[in-house]
Parts: C-alpha cells; structure tokens; sequence
C-alpha cells in the first residue's frame, strides 16, 4: 500500500521534542544521550585488553534496562579551519608569508579531499519508558472532565518525576563506563537537537560538537 504522499515528514519521526538536554519521543518515553570518549584497545597489552573485556562484560550484566550504543562516521569538516586560515591571510602584510598562507589552505584542502578523512564520534543512549495503565475508555464516557485539558502543573510533575528516573540510569551507566576507562558527557539540549538534526539530514554538515569531545577526551 502506498503511503499518503500528503503526510508530513516529521508524522514519521518519533521525536516530539528535546526539553532539559532530555529527547522526549512522542509515545512519551525519555532518552538522554551520552558522548563518550574512546580508546585505542589494539595498543593495549593482552593482559589490559582481557581486564577491560572483563569489566565491560560486568558492566552490562549489572544493567537491568536497555541502552542504545552507536558511531556516527562523518567526513571531516575543514571549513571552520579554512575560513580561520582565510582570515589570518587576510590580515597578514608580509607578502612572503600570505604566499606561504596560500599555499597551506590548497595543501590542506586538496589533502583532505583526497584522503577522505573521517571523524567518528561516540554515544549511549540512556532510555526511560514510564508505564501506561491501560484504562477501559467506556468507563469514564458520561465524567464531565474527560474533555478538559491535563493541568499544566501535573504534567510538569510527572516530567520531574520521569527525568529523576531517568537521572538514576544515568548515573548508573556513566559509574559503569568509568570502570572501564571511559568517561562520558551528556548532550545539552541544543547538541542533541543537533545531533538528531544530523542523523535525520545525513547529507548536510553543521558545526561540529567540538567542545563535547573535548570534554569527554579529558
């Protein structure tokens, strides 16, 4: 069957907004994303790549809910460095060294171009589902407040209460990951938006979450 060309997009994605660095899908459930850092485990010796097997295995034996891990690979992105080196040739009054500056930008641009080079990136997800109480709807047909809108205060309430759940599993898996050497940072609400923007719209580039990155290498 064919699908009604008319449809939105967006009534495809399960998303319904990020609110508090949290991603709140539409069914209700919560997920919040953690970058992590990343290690060279082919440098280890035997003895600290069996350990670190061990203590990841112990890690997710001692989870009693699901977490989501993924690699985003992109191609790197010059053009923040590109538009930096433009700059300083602007700037630059020495002849000699607006030459050398030129010459640089073509190299560094041509080498990457040519070397395809990639940027990978690394995240868990953390998710927390509340539990739906399934509720006979002809029960309540006649209740006069059945078509009044849910009180702002309560559903702020049940958010507060679903998010301290959630901050719960958190903790739980980033103490996890750092047994193991891994530290982690979690996405604030304009990096996840970004993120999920970049997911859903592989092919266009935006600005890269350097500072994530350099907070969880530390």
């Amino acid at each position: 069957m064919a699908l009604n060309s008319q449809k939105a997009s967006q009534d495809f994605v399960p998303i319904k907004e990020v609110h508090d660095s949290v991603v709140v899908l539409k069914d209700g459930g919560l997920r919040a994303i953690l970058m992590t850092s990343s290690l060279n485990f082919a440098l280890k010796s035997e003895d600290e790549q069996t350990a670190f097997i061990i203590q990841f295995q112990n890690f997710l034996n001692s989870l009693d809910f699901t977490v989501q891990i993924f690699v985003e690979s992109r191609m790197l992105d010059i053009r923040p460095y590109i538009a930096s080196l433009e700059e300083a040739f602007k700037n630059q009054l020495d002849d000699l060294m607006r030459v050398q500056i030129r010459e640089y930008i073509e190299f560094v641009r041509n080498f990457t171009e040519a070397a395809n080079i990639m940027t990978k990136s690394f995240f868990v997800v953390v998710p927390y589902t509340p539990a739906t109480i399934t509720v006979n709807k002809s029960t309540f047909t006649s209740l006069p407040w059945q078509k009044k809108k849910a009180d702002q205060t309560e559903i702020n309430r049940t958010f507060e209460e679903n998010l301290s759940q959630l901050e719960q599993r958190i903790s739980i898996v980033q103490q996890g990951l750092v047994r193991c050497g891994v530290r982690t940072v979690q996405l604030g609400t304009e990096e996840a938006i970004e993120l999920m923007y970049k997911l859903f719209n592989p092919g266009e580039r935006s600005k890269p979450i350097a500072i994530l990155q350099e907070e969880a290498a530390k």
